[in-house]
């Protein structure tokens, strides 16, 4: 089989260790995400996946087998793996229950440490490649295996950044060899792999120091040695290269990535040239070559290699987004805000707007291709992606930002965001509208409730819409992340939920309104959903609901595409039909009353 793909996002191909021409990556498949081989010797591609809901997960081992995970519509499954060259599928370790993937490593002489979650605990399981498992930990609450020794005989396990066990090192036993805390002075800490070399256990880390990321290790012989010399201002994330000296760091930095290359002996960091835009993963290969996978908001992503090594072809949807991309820095207080700015193409004035609000909130929005600011921008509407405080990629302190509370915060940097866009004569204010997705779906609603007069219309897809009800019903780690921000749980702190709730705001929403959810969504559970809706049912507010019978994370390409059909046209017609049809006086407009929507 050969062809074009459409790669996706940190979907880079993993490359077999003894043939580098042979990798696995994921890739679009009629709609649904499944995992292919790639061999560079032959440039042909093979499906190894063909499954209802798609494969999300797939890796390679130093033998060259194929790994894919059956993950069900609950998040839990099984690993297996086969024949680069194709074969029967086998069990990746035999004895192990169903449960959701935190992580696997896969070792020389076919060692496998895989790490298998449910609602309260993580297990970690070892054994050969094939054979009967055996339980080496078991913790309670969220945790990931972040990387296996060549030899096999170390496990690094990774928990909260910040917390007292950040970073675990076992033994292929189960023995603890090392715990590293990430709650210290010394800052929160993430684990990244162990070298590739043989003969030698150096645990590469991550450590946040005060304002800046810094580079570390870990190592039986010197214990945990942090490289204060090579500091980054925003978040990054790291590789080793296979020669095991230097390590390769990708940096997000204001919406966009950087590559730079370390050599530790040396003590010397060297910027990578790259396009600009965003790499949604890089990794580096024999000698110099790296491979990136690269996007910008004008194009879709690309796997690229710096030394011109033959790679699975991306399939280009389109060979360019229509319209005009630029930045904008909005004064405030904790300093200016960035957004990211699309406009349709030959737009003399201003314009209805879309404010897309990005998910987290420890994320951020990137100058990358997304198909939602592609159809937006088609139909004639300017996209602003605004990285308000908590965003990532603006350094610790920018991250930490909620002194107006938790969402709060938030959508005070989208209303300064609007105001000066107002301001500059590109968007119409009678004709701005919010669409998001998870934490950005339910910024999506509070803005709706707190800020009435200043949006027109909402598509608020798989939000939360009730803080405390929400953190009752969701995922350990979710709980974990409210009672980080709220600085408590419901019960100790209520206020605090209440009054970042959009529940608690429901009936002063005026905008038309579309809520999207999903029936068996574990982190924005269903229940809290309806509640909501019931809320503005009760005070006449114009809304509607689509329910899709998904889970929370992705979905398949039809109900995506149904998803953007149905917001695209709810949006058009709460914001230019309604107001070129029946235009509003100055009062209302500045009220930002769109009148009703369908209920």
């Amino acid at each position: 089989m050969s062809g074009r793909y459409q790669v996706y996002r940190a979907a880079l191909p993993e490359v077999c260790a003894a043939d580098a021409g042979r990798m696995v990556f994921t890739g679009d498949a009629d709609g649904r995400c499944e995992v292919f081989t790639w061999d560079a010797a032959t440039r042909r591609t093979r499906q190894v996946t063909d499954r209802p809901h798609g494969t999300l997960h797939g890796a390679i081992d130093r033998d060259g087998h194929v790994w894919w995970f059956d993950e069900d519509e609950h998040g839990a499954g099984h690993w297996w793996f086969q024949p680069f060259a194709g074969g029967a599928d086998l069990p990746g370790l035999q004895g192990v229950p169903r449960g959701e993937p935190r992580g696997l490593a896969l070792s020389d002489d076919a060692y496998v440490a895989m790490g298998l979650g449910d609602a309260r605990t993580t297990t970690v399981r070892f054994g050969p490649r094939g054979a009967a498992a055996r339980e080496v930990a078991r913790v309670e609450g969220h945790a990931t295996v972040s990387g296996i020794t060549r030899d096999g005989r170390l496990i690094a396990l990774s928990g909260a950044a910040g917390s007292a066990r950040a970073v675990t090192v076992l033994g292929a036993d189960g023995t603890p060899h090392a715990v590293l805390a990430g709650d210290g002075p010394d800052g929160r800490l993430w684990s990244l792999g162990f070298a590739p070399v043989a003969g030698r256990a150096e645990l590469l880390l991550v450590r946040q120091s005060n304002d800046r990321y810094l580079l570390a290790s870990w190592s039986p012989e010197k214990g945990t040695v942090t490289h204060s010399w090579c500091a980054f201002d925003t978040e990054i994330t790291a590789r080793w290269h296979p020669e095991g000296r230097t390590v390769l760091v990708r940096q997000d930095r204001h919406g966009r990535s950087t590559l730079h290359r370390v050599h530790l002996a040396e003590r010397t960091v060297e910027p990578l040239p790259t396009p600009r835009g965003t790499l949604l993963d890089a990794a580096p290969r024999a000698g110099d070559d790296v491979h990136y996978l690269w996007t910008d908001t004008a194009t879709s992503p690309r796997i690229l290699s710096t030394a011109g090594t033959p790679l699975p072809p991306s399939h280009d949807v389109p060979a360019r987004v229509p319209g005009e991309h630029r930045d904008l820095w909005t004064p405030g207080p904790d300093g200016p805000v960035h957004s990211l700015l699309s406009l349709p193409e030959g737009q003399g004035g201003a314009c209805p707007a879309v404010f897309l609000v990005h998910g987290g909130p420890a994320d951020h929005d990137r100058d990358a291709y997304d198909a939602v600011v592609h159809s937006l921008v088609a139909s004639g509407f300017a996209v602003v992606r605004v990285n308000y405080r908590g965003s990532t990629g603006y350094g610790p302190r920018w991250r930490g930002a909620f002194g107006e509370g938790v969402g709060l915060t938030q959508v005070a940097d989208l209303a300064s965001v609007r105001a000066d866009l107002v301001a500059r004569g590109v968007v119409r204010p009678e004709e701005t509208g919010l669409w998001g997705t998870s934490w950005g779906g339910y910024l999506v609603l509070l803005a709706l409730g707190t800020q009435p007069a200043l949006w027109q219309a909402g598509v608020a897809v798989k939000p939360v819409a009730d803080c405390a009800a929400a953190h009752r019903t969701t995922t350990p780690a979710l709980r974990a992340l409210d009672e980080r921000l709220f600085g408590g749980t419901p019960d100790e702190v209520p206020e605090r939920y209440a009054r970042s709730s959009p529940l608690t705001y429901a009936a002063a929403v005026r905008a038309p309104l579309l809520v999207v959810a999903a029936c068996r969504d574990a982190k924005c559970p269903p229940g809290q959903v309806r509640d909501y809706l019931k809320t503005l049912r009760h005070a006449g507010v114009p809304h509607e609901s689509m329910w899709l019978d998904t889970g929370h994370d992705g979905y398949e390409a039809d109900d995506h595409v149904a998803v953007l059909r149905r917001a695209v046209v709810f949006l058009d017609g709460a914001l230019r039909r309604r107001h070129r049809a029946a235009p509003q006086s100055p009062r209302s407009e500045r009220a930002g009353d769109p009148g009703r929507v369908r209920s």
